[in-house]
């Protein structure tokens, strides 16, 4: 995802729906027998035959392809350090610690013409940056094809998010599923969050609606996440109010104001380095706009993994503990509904000691 100041630059970026998001029909696209197309932000995304060699950036985008079965097409990976411990507690036999993982925290270029994948999946934000001179044409060019994050998707005026967060997340299962020959491992994957999602949806209420902010980072202002963001799609699903779904954009900054103004019940984190858990804590409780509120006076606080929030398989894991939450704080009636994913057993994950 972006973050504030180094990568907001890249939200003007990008292309709108109508505009070439991916590899399109070309002269080049398969029209074999064995030819697969999906749609991928308004364009058609072609190959010959299943992808074998896929390249994946963030952990994300990471856990989607592990979730449809296509591990053994990752031919390289980037971005996945802060994920790994996750991963590797949600696919546990995926074999994620052999993944080969090339470039730093983002990828290059150069990285991936090392690697000549014939795929790449990353997303504008997500890997795609032109700050960093890696955008889908350089790699068109090339002859290497592109899937992007369908969370990443362009509006006219540019801003990221054309479809709701759940349909975004399905879309990209299904066409990858699809794409690397895992089709029905990717529709059972669907099925699964569907059933999860019903009896979220169909858990007792409270007498009022909770509220819920997502602090991903902040200092100046907050980076949390708007209504096309994966986050919303977490809260609608767990019964909660997103303070700031009213924004139409998926990851972005708005001020301390908005925190203030939603007085939120819950504040939730984004586990992400760059700003530890007390450092989020230690603004909060400094900040005039947010010291005095109720959830920072009471510490009720929790703490998520990173690819849990970010547009993923994981989505579904994340609402289930954000239920759980609200449930522990009083704020809903007890369900029993609880996530497979014990985020207890990753050692370091800081907060959550309301889960003791």
């Amino acid at each position: 995802m972006n973050r504030p100041a180094t990568r907001l630059a890249v939200l003007a970026l990008g292309c709108t729906v109508l505009t070439a998001c991916s590899s399109s029909d070309s002269p080049e696209a398969a029209s074999g027998a064995g030819a697969i197309t999906v749609e991928n932000c308004g364009e058609k995304v072609s190959v010959d035959a299943p992808v074998t060699e896929l390249y994946a950036y963030d952990g994300g985008i990471i856990s989607i392809a592990l979730a449809v079965g296509a591990r053994d097409e990752l031919v390289a990976v980037t971005g996945m350090a802060r994920d790994q411990d996750v991963l590797e507690l949600a696919y546990p036999d995926a074999r994620v610690d052999q993944l080969k993982v090339v470039g730093d925290e983002f990828p290059t270029l150069e990285n991936v013409l090392a690697v000549d994948p014939e795929m790449m999946f990353a997303g504008y934000g997500y890997g795609f940056s032109e700050s960093r001179n890696l955008m889908p044409e350089m790699l068109h060019e090339r002859d290497i094809k592109t899937y992007l994050l369908s969370e990443t998707c362009r509006q006219d005026d540019g801003a990221r998010g054309t479809m709701e967060a759940w349909t975004a997340l399905t879309t990209d299962l299904r066409n990858l599923g699809e794409l690397t020959g895992h089709g029905e491992s990717a529709e059972a994957v669907v099925a699964d969050i569907e059933k999860r999602r019903s009896a979220l949806e169909s858990a007792p209420k409270g007498e009022e609606k909770p509220t819920a902010f997502l602090f991903d980072s902040g200092t100046d202002a907050i980076f949390t996440s708007g209504s096309f963001g994966a986050p919303q799609a977490i809260f609608d699903t767990a019964g909660v109010t997103n303070a700031t779904a009213d924004v139409e954009d998926t990851w972005t900054e708005v001020g301390w104001e908005r925190l203030s103004a939603s007085d939120p019940d819950v504040i939730f984190f984004v586990d992400y380095p760059g700003q530890s858990y007390e450092e989020k804590v230690a603004v909060l409780k400094a900040n005039p706009a947010s010291r005095d509120l109720t959830a920072v006076k009471e510490e009720r606080f929790v703490n998520l993994p990173y690819a849990l929030w970010v547009s993923g398989p994981l989505n579904i894991d994340a609402a289930e503990w954000v239920r759980r939450s609200i449930e522990h704080f009083g704020l809903a009636p007890e369900s029993g509904i609880r996530s497979d994913l014990d985020i207890t057993g990753l050692p370091e994950l800081p907060g959550n000691t309301w889960v003791e």
